[in-house]
């Protein structure tokens, strides 16, 4: 996206990528070391909703779904803080472009052999996938989302959290 228009101090650091990358673990570190709040909006969503992902995907539906997270997501008003999304939020153009309005967007990127052999959960994770369809296929599918939505893209492989973190950090400062 590149655009956007929060100082950078004020600016929150967005966390995208695909489920297993390391959004979460990632953005705990960051905002430790960069001494902001956290939010996890698959956390956040939990909590509102009183019920896990994975019950919402079941009872409702991906559409659905979808548009609860993206209301969430919208809902949220707040500056300089590390968020860590859920690996859906950029089907909504909506949720992405407020995401875009009040924060830089940070894509962290592994290849499928990595997330695959990370995501041992995926019946129970809340991932919103279409029956039938193969992670190969996701991937496929939100890749060029992410890359669309990304102001900075840091690849995680073969790095330590700590690398991952530094590397954001310098991303994110102003030149």
């Amino acid at each position: 996206m590149g655009k956007t228009t929060v100082r950078p101090k004020d600016a929150n650091i967005v966390l995208i990528g695909m489920p297993a990358v390391g959004k979460s673990t990632i953005g705990v570190l960051l905002a430790k070391a960069t001494s902001r709040d956290f939010i996890d909006t698959d956390v956040y969503i939990q909590a509102r909703e009183g019920r896990s992902l994975q019950e919402i995907i079941d009872r409702e539906g991906l559409e659905e779904f979808c548009r609860i997270e993206a209301r969430h997501v919208f809902s949220l008003s707040c500056r300089g803080k590390v968020m860590a999304t859920g690996g859906s939020v950029v089907y909504s153009k909506e949720a992405m472009k407020h995401l875009g309005s009040c924060g830089v967007i940070v894509h962290l990127t592994l290849d499928l052999p990595a997330i695959k052999k990370r995501l041992t959960n995926l019946d129970s994770r809340g991932v919103v996938m279409a029956p039938g369809k193969t992670l190969d296929l996701l991937y496929e599918e939100r890749l060029p989302l992410y890359r669309q939505y990304a102001d900075f893209t840091v690849n995680c492989r073969r790095k330590n959290h700590e690398e991952i973190v530094a590397e954001i950090i310098r991303m994110v400062k102003t030149p």
